[in-house]
Formats: C-alpha cells, sequence, structure tokens
C-alpha cells in the first residue's frame, strides 16, 4: 500500500486526487491539503510514503513547501503536480527536493503509474518536462569551461598542475613561485569552487 498526499489549493482537483487514489488498488490518500502551511504541519505526522505538491499555493510556494518538508523528512518522495512549464520552476522544484514533475493534465492512469515508478526508484516527468531538462544541460557550457571562468590565469595554471599530479613544491619550482604562494592560490581555488581538498577541486576541473 503506498501512502500518498496530495498538496493543491483547487477543491475540485484535490477533490479528483483523493478519489482516484481511494479507487486504485495499492494506494491510500494520508491527507490532502489546500496550503503549504497545513501541510508542513501535518504530513511529518501522517508520513506519507510520496506527495503530489502543486507550485501555485496560498501563502508559502509548493518550492517552499518541498523544500520544507524535505528538511524534516529527507527521505520523502515529492512529485510537483502543476501547470507551470518554465525551466527556473522546473529546477528550483528538483533543487528543492522533488524527484519528479508532472503536468496537470497527465491522465489519471498515468498520475498512478508515475507515483509507482517514484516508489520504485524513478523520477517520472512529462515528456515535455523532460525534453525542457534536456534542452538546458545541452546549451549549458561545459563544466570545465564553466570552472575555468571563475579562476584567474595563474589559479588555472596551478589547477592544471594539481591535476597532473604536482606536489606543491613542484608547482612552486616550475611556476617560479613560493610555496607559501602556491599555498595561498590554491586557498582562493577552494574558495572560488567551494570545495575542500585537492581531490574535489580536481575532480571539479576535470569533470566535463
Amino acid at each position: 500500500m503506498i501512502r500518498v498526499a496530495i498538496i493543491e489549493d483547487d477543491d475540485i482537483i484535490r477533490k479528483q486526487i483523493i478519489d482516484l487514489l481511494a479507487q486504485a488498488d495499492g494506494f491510500r490518500c494520508v491527507g490532502g491539503y489546500g496550503n503549504a502551511e497545513d501541510a508542513m504541519d501535518d504530513i511529518p505526522v501522517k508520513t506519507p510514503d510520496v506527495v503530489l505538491m502543486d507550485i501555485n499555493l496560498p501563502g508559502a510556494s509548493g518550492i517552499e513547501c518541498t523544500r520544507e518538508l524535505k528538511i524534516k523528512m529527507p527521505g520523502l518522495l515529492i512529485v510537483m503536480l502543476t501547470v507551470y512549464e518554465e525551466a527556473s520552476k522546473i529546477f528550483r522544484s528538483l533543487q528543492a527536493g522533488a524527484v519528479g514533475y508532472l503536468l496537470k493534465y497527465t491522465s489519471p492512469d498515468e498520475i498512478l503509474k508515475a507515483i509507482k515508478e517514484v516508489v520504485s526508484g524513478g523520477s517520472p516527468m512529462s515528456s515535455q518536462i523532460a525534453r525542457k531538462v534536456i534542452q538546458t544541460f545541452h546549451n549549458e557550457p561545459n563544466n570545465k569551461n564553466s570552472v575555468l571562468e571563475l579562476l584567474s590565469t595563474r589559479e588555472e595554471q596551478i589547477l592544471d598542475l594539481l591535476s597532473k599530479g604536482y606536489f606543491y613544491k613542484e608547482i612552486a619550482a616550475e611556476l617560479f613561485i613560493s610555496v607559501d604562494t602556491v599555498h595561498n592560490h590554491i586557498r582562493k581555488i577552494y574558495e572560488k569552487l567551494h570545495v575542500h581538498s585537492r581531490t574535489e577541486a580536481v575532480v571539479k576541473y576535470l569533470k566535463k
């Protein structure tokens, strides 16, 4: 039995989803909410397996609600069910912790299928949404180029030598600078790349 909660401010749509779950084998609706605030208070008590989440809610948005619920319940599976197709809302939802993104005109059978899929470890998305995600990644510069944009020429040189296995003393000798200067550059590299070790910095530099 998959326990599901629905957060949707449209009373008609919310009731339709609740009725769909009630009539389907293997599903149980444990809560229906018209706003994020009620959901954030009650869902940690009801402990559903999956939450269907609208974005446009009175008060806190569905994205904010997703973020707060994931803090309280890291294992909770949240699928956005919304009319919004904008890339910014898709990625903000995924960054907040959603594992799926469906459009509201998704058929009832597909909604049930998506719930089963997410419980099985999948990330269901409407086809239009999946296409937008793919297009966004295709349009982004590769990660290495993005990393290089953050670094000075000297920092790039040092990171390149780090990636080749050079030790700090060897880098200093290669670039005719002091070891202390190498340390200072590496500290700045860590800050710019938001990493905490040589390995993390090199992985981020080499990854495309």
